[in-house]
């Protein structure tokens, strides 16, 4: 743990819960693709090296298989509601994209953060929405990672 990540987690992050957000697109990469699965979970061990107990990391896996563009991601409405409620002291993914897979959703996780004092930790760092260089790090995260699914969808189309 470097200096940095010790900063920013507080005894007013640790007193309130870690949740782990696991999502993969389809049932196939669920079943053919573990190893970004067991990633995902392995992020719970980085919450307790933080200072979280085990038992106070909320894991959130309802999405597993669904793709990011669907409404129904049950797990995410809830990640942001826990976040809106003030429940979440850390928001933990591999990647800003499996968290939102749109600029409009991203961009609303991380207003709902900042307001109430929630950090954000993927597989490159921690971050606080309420910093401004965080969340222009963040942004920047969120926006590369919807102009790759639209050149990836463009190359499937000129594929076809």
């Amino acid at each position: 743990m470097n200096g940095t990540a010790q900063q920013k987690v507080t005894a007013r992050h640790l007193a309130r819960s870690a949740y782990l957000y696991v999502r993969q697109s389809t049932m196939r990469q669920v079943m053919e693709n573990t190893e970004s699965t067991e990633r995902q979970y392995a992020l719970r061990q980085r919450a307790v090296a933080l200072g979280w107990p085990s038992d106070g990391v909320v894991v959130i896996d309802t999405d597993l298989g669904k793709s990011g563009a669907s409404t129904d991601r049950e797990g995410f409405q809830k990640l942001v509601a826990e976040v809106g409620m003030g429940r979440a002291g850390i928001v933990l993914g591999l990647e800003v994209s499996r968290l939102a897979r749109n600029s409009t959703d991203w961009h609303r996780l991380l207003e709902i953060c900042a307001l109430t004092d929630t950090l954000i930790l993927d597989e490159d760092g921690i971050y606080d929405p309420a910093h401004f260089n965080d969340r222009v790090l963040l942004g920047l995260k969120g926006t590369m990672s919807e102009a790759e699914l639209h050149v990836l969808a463009a190359r499937l189309r000129g594929g076809l």
